[in-house]
């Protein structure tokens, strides 16, 4: 199947909310978009995730792409759905919810580790590949594997990336990353947030124009 492509976007950083609460969605999300941030996951871990999640939906204008994390069955593609998420995020290859997503338009990123898991993932006709925990993999381990796969496929590093080694990834060519708790905490307020999405965006921008 061709898969849904990645949208175009300045900077493929994905803002990883795992926690927060329906309640303090609205701020937070609006501090992020304010400060440069085009694509926002709610993990399904979180508490009251779809309600959170439609609350971003509603506040985010087009061209900014909200989703959820941590998506397990085709329910969840339903629910997700439901509420107009269109990211679709996963920690594994499941080719039956992949599939769902796939079905309903939405944005596909499952999470790999190996070649097997990656080349796997790309016959599903996925949107993108999500190196999961990349800090593990480093930006080696990562370039390693994508020698093997289509080159078109867009290539996201995430877990233990930040503000503070966009550079070793950058340099390797890798320019899509999943933000977890570099940018949100549970219990952190919305000006705490735009503060540290401010720092990212600084550092990815300076990151990405030294390798030019």
């Amino acid at each position: 199947m061709n898969p849904v492509p990645f949208p175009p976007m300045k900077r493929p950083l994905v803002a990883i909310l795992r926690g927060v609460k329906p309640d303090e969605v609205e701020g937070i999300v609006d501090a992020l978009i304010e400060n440069g941030m085009t694509a926002i996951e709610i993990p399904l871990n979180s508490p009251d995730p779809f309600n959170s999640i439609a609350i971003a939906v509603k506040k985010a204008p087009a061209g900014v792409l909200i989703g959820a994390g941590t998506v397990l069955t085709p329910e969840d593609v339903e629910r997700l759905n439901d509420v107009g998420g269109r990211l679709m995020v996963a920690p594994n290859i499941d080719p039956e919810v992949i599939a769902s997503a796939w079905n309903r338009g939405m944005v596909t990123m499952p999470g790999v580790f190996t070649a097997t898991e990656a080349l796997l993932a790309a016959r599903e006709g996925v949107s993108a590949l999500k190196f999961f925990p990349a800090g593990l993999l480093g930006a080696s381990g990562i370039t390693a594997i994508r020698a093997v796969l289509p080159a078109n496929l867009m290539i996201a590093a995430v877990g233990g990336i930040s503000d503070k080694n966009f550079a070793e990834y950058t340099a390797a060519g890798i320019r899509a990353f999943g933000l977890g708790t570099s940018l949100y905490k549970p219990g952190m307020n919305a000006a705490e947030v735009a503060e540290r999405a401010k720092a990212t965006i600084r550092a990815y921008d300076l990151a990405v124009q030294e390798t030019k």
